[in-house]
């Protein structure tokens, strides 16, 4: 028995397009972040990149269970000293409609170097048009 290790020159890349409107949110990406892995391919490999392309349209219209919209924060820091700031869900969906998936979907994906790498192939756009017609993106259906 021989372990695969896949090469760069054998994998293919395709294009995924995903409609977030009324998803639930963390469903919806954590299929998201395999296909950006590339865990749903047979040459998958831990320390490389396999993963596919996935543009999400309609970004501003997830939907969260329960009271998340007023309960779940969302926390930064300046680096600075008092430079700690909380947002709510609903506060951070008005002002950065895909803000909330990008952040779902990193914490989702490893913390290495590759997490840089796989969410440069995702593309994220609050409305329904997106500029990617011509990689002809097939649907992804998620739950």
């Amino acid at each position: 028995m021989k372990t695969h290790i896949a090469k760069s020159a054998e994998i293919d890349r395709n294009w995924f397009i995903v409609d977030a409107k009324d998803k639930t949110l963390g469903r919806m990406c954590t299929t998201i972040a395999d296909k950006l892995r590339g865990k749903d391919k047979t040459i998958f490999s831990p320390h490389m990149d396999c993963g596919d392309f996935v543009v999400v349209i309609n970004t501003n219209k997830i939907k969260l269970t329960g009271k998340k919209w007023s309960d779940k924060m969302y926390q930064r820091h300046s680096g600075f000293p008092g430079g700690f700031r909380e947002t709510t869900a609903e506060k951070l969906n008005a002002k950065k409609p895909t803000k909330i998936v990008e952040l779902a979907i990193s914490g989702m994906l490893p913390k290495n170097k590759l997490r840089k790498i796989f969410m440069q192939k995702l593309k994220l756009y609050s409305g329904e048009e997106h500029p990617h017609e011509a990689q002809n993106p097939t649907t992804l259906n998620v739950a």
